[in-house]
């Protein structure tokens, strides 16, 4: 088993790609300590692959460091917590702001702190993934705030890579396109919006939660040992082209 052994924190875990990510780890062989709001999610998360749960608030940073703290020195960090409100640049409110930029860049950066610190008072160590998204390199209308957390995430985890690097934590991203979880098939199930967007990736169609999970994996393991500060588009060719 890849990860036998080994553990892994994932925030939103409950649904989408977190969820797809906690059973891929599991499947290699990690302990998962799974993180998300909703108590429901873990029950049946914590039925499927065993592990860990936490419930908590990412909105909150005191009760992120608690989590994070809850869940103790961990081998790998994937951080796929994130929301979206859809608002212009005109319509923009402090309110949407403020949920999106806290869940999506400001928690993320709380893991991610209390992770490594963790890390380095073990020893050193370990691997980061943090999900990001195309549109932080596209516009698309009414991403304003989506589009700002994730490349500012981004931007983050290069630093991150920087000052970690010495301690042997190394911190990468992945950039999905649009990812087929419920709430996205729901989203765009009406091919006359599916399909205008479908045909600007080369591979023509977009991608499953489990594609994205396999390439997080693969950036955790010791095949990916002398990437950081990296950015893995799994688009499809989206960005390429």
């Amino acid at each position: 088993m890849q990860f036998s052994g080994k553990s892994v924190i994932i925030t939103g875990a409950g649904k989408g790609i977190g969820r797809a990510c906690a059973l891929a780890m599991a499947a290699r062989g990690a302990e998962v300590i799974a993180m998300t709001r909703t108590a429901a999610d873990l029950e049946t998360l914590h039925a499927e692959i065993g592990g860990r749960s936490i419930a908590v608030d990412l909105q909150d940073p005191a009760a992120t460091r608690a989590a994070m703290a809850e869940a103790g020195p961990a081998d790998f960090l994937i951080n796929s917590a994130g929301i979206n409100v859809l608002e212009s640049s005109f319509e923009m409110t402090e309110a949407g702001y403020e949920a999106v930029l806290g869940i999506n860049l400001r928690a993320a950066l709380i893991t991610c702190q209390e992770f490594a610190r963790a890390r380095v008072a073990e020893g050193g160590g370990g691997a980061i993934v943090n999900i990001t998204s195309i549109a932080g390199h596209r516009g698309f209308t009414e991403h304003l705030c989506y589009a700002a957390s994730k490349a500012g995430l981004e931007g983050a985890s290069r630093v991150m890579a920087k000052e970690f690097g010495p301690h042997g934590i190394r911190v990468n991203c992945v950039a999905p396109t649009i990812t087929l979880t419920e709430l996205a098939v729901e989203a765009w199930s009406d091919p006359v919006k599916s399909q205008p967007m479908m045909v600007r990736h080369p591979m023509n169609r977009f991608a499953e939660a489990e594609e994205v999970a396999d390439s997080i994996a693969m950036l955790l393991s010791q095949d990916a040992r002398m990437i950081t500060g990296a950015v893995l588009p799994v688009d499809g060719g989206f960005l390429s082209v």
